[in-house]
């Protein structure tokens, strides 16, 4: 097939400090693999950093770049790569280089928990986007303004962003196919043991437990409830009534497929929920008892120190 590109194209990935390594792997290999397998020069590759200095991945592997972003070549893309302690990042140099970027029309992605930063930089207003299952509850806590999708990646316009993990290959593969057709494609997923090349319509699987209620339609349903119901939680007689079950049929059916009764996993979902907004956002222990369900912020610090055996105190000065 003739290659809808002719030049090479060059992409930038912006290196940040405690950034995931197998994101950036898992997004930088298939350009490698295109121009191996294709015989050409179909990519190049930059390495950047806000100041020029090397970068350790949250694998605490040192990451040296090729350049800052003062004297970053021309690119045709930008990728951010970020991992964990994002919340924190606040380098406004970068960020008035991203946006100065995106003025000249240079199309920017990010990889899990980056599309935290594009959104500080102002950069997803109007977009779609996704973001990594585990940052989700705090992304739209921080910017419910924000279409926020649960989808393996995300392309909306001249936006790129993935859950990051493997779903980064995930994105190259489509963009790969899309510059240089899906043969090319296929051929760098079957190089690398990727059964099967997904889209957007491929949801993240969440949780254990989320997975477990695939084996019962009811048992999902009353899952779903209680997560849209953490702020203001609804009884378990409630809950039965709506999936059509009696309390005690839906106490067996939790039982059976979780191991717990409904009550005691309802009670985890809201503190896990309390533990995301802790770690992901700056809001008030007060204010995340209430977002949690929770009326009474002693209780609430009793509920949490009894499941997490720490309070949220102590919880919050962790991510610091």
């Amino acid at each position: 097939m003739t290659s809808q590109i002719d030049q090479t194209a060059r992409i930038g990935f912006l290196m940040t400090p405690k950034c995931s390594m197998m994101a950036f792997a898992s997004a930088i290999e298939p350009l490698r693999a295109a121009n191996r397998l294709s015989g050409k020069e179909l990519y190049d590759w930059v390495l950047i950093t806000s100041d020029g200095a090397p970068v350790s991945a949250s694998n605490r592997i040192e990451i040296v770049p090729n350049c800052s972003i003062d004297n970053a070549p021309d690119l045709n893309m930008v990728f951010i790569v970020a991992g964990i302690d994002y919340e924190t990042y606040d380098d406004q140099h970068v960020f008035a280089w991203l946006r100065r970027l995106d003025r000249h029309g240079t199309p920017i992605g990010t990889f899990s928990s980056a599309s935290y930063i594009a959104a500080k930089a102002g950069l997803l207003e109007g977009y779609r986007c996704t973001i990594h299952w585990e940052d989700a509850i705090g992304f739209r806590e921080t910017y419910p303004h924000i279409e926020l999708t649960g989808s393996m990646f995300e392309i909306d316009r001249n936006r790129y962003t993935s859950a990051g993990g493997t779903s980064a290959m995930d994105l190259m593969l489509h963009i790969i196919a899309r510059d240089h057709g899906s043969e090319l494609a296929s051929d760098i997923s079957m190089q690398f043991q990727h059964d099967r090349i997904r889209d957007q319509a491929d949801q993240q699987r969440m949780s254990r437990k989320l997975l477990l209620a695939t084996k019962s339609e009811k048992l999902l349903t009353a899952i779903n409830l209680m997560e849209s119901n953490l702020e203001t939680p609804i009884s378990p007689a409630e809950i039965a009534e709506t999936v059509g079950l009696s309390v005690r049929q839906m106490e067996r059916l939790f039982q059976q497929h979780i191991g717990q009764p409904p009550a005691r996993f309802y009670m985890e979902l809201r503190l896990e929920h309390a533990r995301l907004l802790l770690v992901q956002t700056g809001l008030p222990i007060v204010e995340v008892a209430v977002a949690s369900g929770f009326v009474s912020h002693s209780h609430f610090a009793k509920c949490y120190r009894q499941h997490f055996n720490r309070s949220p105190m102590e919880e919050r000065r962790r991510k610091l």
